[in-house]
């Protein structure tokens, strides 16, 4: 098998494959921005059917705002004439057309309905519109859902025109019912002002939006004006009560109506569950479309319906198929002749490939010092150009691979020879601290101490103590060891920290300010591990102040983590310094001042306890640590016990770090 052959069958093999792959990748795109283009298409048709049905609502709002204004109306509230009440509303309710008026007194009571006039007194103060009405004086819009019994005081016609029988669903729900009594009413109420601008009574009035199909289409005659595909209505409108189809104009398979219907259960979840607006394609009764749902809210915010638009899919989808089939015509077109320019193309591209496969092998071989050599004319001349480029670029990774290795070496022989001072160190400094807790004992026991004596030396023995766990800690560089984690309070090992710091010479100049949240949870830590980054940053504070200033302690819940900040007004850390403070090892203390330890030894505590440790500084004006820890959890304490303690980490850019 020759290489021509290869090389042909190879292109002939991407060809195929990149053609086919772009094929599938651009009808899903062409699918999906199709899709999208029709969904925003459909989502201006949302806007348009929701300002109709606005606009509804705003024709009786107006209609009553003007009959507030009536002279007649007012005189005869003042005057108490019921019989000219009773007249003035039913002349309204003749004019305005609607299903609803009624005149209310200024504590919010029925005092007459124009469609039942002997139904009357009741209180409607808990009514939404009429409270917000009655409380600002302003008009107030909005949709209602009204019981069956409240429709029947407004007419029994109402009430009968709000009973639905509902249409199982495919999926049944256990809250399923047969029918449907309550009401959606979209409604208005106007306060009735006197001269002085004082409440004497409200004008309430309104349509109910059941088996309103004069609304629905209005609405699609407005939205989809005379779009039809193959005799069926493109665009759909409909007005849900809750999931129910209350006015639509969605046909069933008996070309009825779909009244009574319920909404999918994937929509029902977007919208009447989530609040949020549906923009998909959906299984609208018998038919796909592209649908938009927007829940319809009551004036106290719940969601008590939605407003539906929809277009058939169907004509989208023919010619969604015409722009995908003349796509494909013209991919196969393409990728023939590309076929035949290859076979032209081979020759010239083969006569230096016998270098560059030589190239390889030797590369492969180790030889990463083989070059292709020739530059021919051409494609051919970057492509052996290319090739001794990526030559050069993996010498010189391996290269640079090489030095790493060797500079991770030195800084593993560094802190292996780091452990073993610390061993010698340890047990150097143990023997005179055994002595002082010793005698500290002792003088504790005597009983001519006072109680600050005795508090002395309880802070003395238990400094003592804790000084000699750090230096146990040292060996941490050499072997680990588990951590002592019990319930700690935070705000209390930070008093006793700051009681141990307050008494340092190089403190007395410096202000501390404490700020600890009562509301904060326990954590679980070794409390010797966090009072030893407490001391460190304190002390590194402190040393920042040379000259006095501040330093301030501050704890606060944080989401469900505990937050600790630490700010001094000192000098600063030098931005070309704030990547390295968390190395080991780096200082810029004189030498014999600092080890460069004290950081990455406390950034390695923190980690170890599941939190984090960050710093933010400005240099002239002061730096700011920020501790994040985790509360306490039951379920975790544990796991939590058995992990090694601290001990010197190697951070490098993992702490968030920003300076300004």
């Amino acid at each position: 098998m020759t290489i021509r052959f290869k090389l042909t069958m190879g292109f002939l093999a991407v060809i195929l494959v990149l053609n086919t792959v772009l094929s599938l990748i651009t009808i899903e795109h062409v699918s999906r921005a199709w899709l999208r283009e029709v969904q925003s298409h459909v989502r201006l048709n949302l806007n348009s059917a929701r300002e109709v049905y606005h606009w509804d609502k705003l024709q009786i709002a107006r209609f009553l705002e003007g009959a507030a204004l009536d002279s007649n109306l007012v005189q005869a509230l003042l005057g108490g004439d019921q019989e000219q009440l009773g007249r003035l509303v039913r002349r309204l309710h003749t004019r305005a057309g609607v299903d609803v008026i009624s005149l209310l007194g200024p504590d919010g009571r029925v005092i007459c309905r124009a469609r039942q006039p002997s139904s009357s007194g009741d209180d409607l103060s808990s009514n939404p519109l009429v409270a917000q009405a009655m409380r600002e004086h302003k008009t107030a819009i909005g949709t209602l859902i009204i019981t069956s019994e409240q429709l029947k005081r407004e007419g029994p016609d109402l009430a009968e025109r709000a009973e639905l029988s509902l249409v199982p669903t495919a999926a049944s729900r256990p809250a399923d019912v047969t029918l449907q009594s309550d009401g959606m009413v979209g409604a208005v109420a106007v306060p009735i002002l006197d001269a002085d601008g004082r409440l004497i009574g409200l004008l309430y009035g309104g349509n109910l939006l059941n088996q309103r199909n004069d609304l629905v289409d209005i609405i699609r005659a407005q939205v989809f004006p005379n779009a039809q595909y193959d005799g069926e209505e493109v665009g759909t409108v409909t007005i849900f009560q809750g999931d129910v189809r209350v006015a639509t104009n969605v046909l069933d398979e008996n070309g009825q109506r779909a009244v009574g219907t319920r909404m999918s259960d994937v929509v029902r979840e977007k919208v009447l569950g989530q609040g949020e607006t549906f923009a998909d394609r959906a299984l609208v009764v018998k038919g796909w479309y592209i649908t938009a749902y927007e829940p319809i809210r009551d004036p106290t915010g719940k969601i008590i319906g939605a407003v539906y638009v929809g277009l058939l899919e169907a004509p989208f989808a023919v010619q969604q198929r015409l722009v995908i089939a003349s796509f494909l015509a013209t991919v196969g077109a393409t990728s023939a002749a590309s076929l035949l320019l290859l076979l032209l193309v081979t020759k010239l591209v083969l006569r230096p490939i016998g270098k560059i496969i030589a190239m390889s092998r030797r590369v492969i071989g180790g030889d990463l010092t083989a070059r292709v050599g020739v530059r021919p004319p051409g494609e051919m001349g970057e492509l052996c150009r290319a090739v001794d480029a990526m030559a050069d670029a993996v010498a010189q990774r391996e290269e640079q691979l090489k030095q790493t290795t060797s500079r991770q070496i030195s800084q593993s022989e560094k802190l292996a020879s780091v452990g073993r001072l610390a061993a010698g160190v340890a047990h150097e400094i143990n023997n005179p601290l055994t002595g002082v807790l010793t005698f500290a004992h002792v003088l504790r026991e005597k009983p001519n101490l006072d109680d600050q004596d005795r508090q002395d030396l309880d802070l003395i023995i238990h400094e003592t103590t804790r000084v000699g766990e750090i230096v146990t800690g040292l060996l941490d560089f050499a072997r680990e060891r588990p951590a002592a984690k019990t319930r700690l309070d935070l705000n209390q090992v930070i008093r006793q920290t700051v009681r141990l710091v307050a008494n340092q010479p190089k403190f007395k100049k410096i202000r501390i300010e404490e700020y600890l949240s009562e509301n904060i949870a326990e954590i679980y830590a070794d409390r010797n591990q966090i009072q030893q980054v407490l001391l460190n940053l304190a002390l590194n504070a402190g040393e920042a102040m040379s000259n006095g200033g501040a330093l301030t302690i501050t704890t606060l819940p944080h989401g469900k983590d505990i937050m600790l900040k630490i700010a001094d007004t000192g000098c600063g850390i030098k931005r070309e310094h704030l990547s390295k403070i968390f190395d080991p090892f780096f200082t810029t203390k004189p030498v014999g001042k600092g080890t460069g330890l004290g950081l990455s030894v406390s950034y390695g505590i923190i980690q170890q306890h599941g939190g984090v440790l960050s710093v933010e500084s400005e240099e002239g004006k002061g730096t700011t640590f920020t501790i994040i820890l985790p509360f306490y959890d039951p379920s975790n304490a544990d796991d939590a016990a058995g992990e090694p303690s601290a001990g010197i980490q190697l951070p490098h850019e993992m702490a968030p770090i920003t300076a300004t």
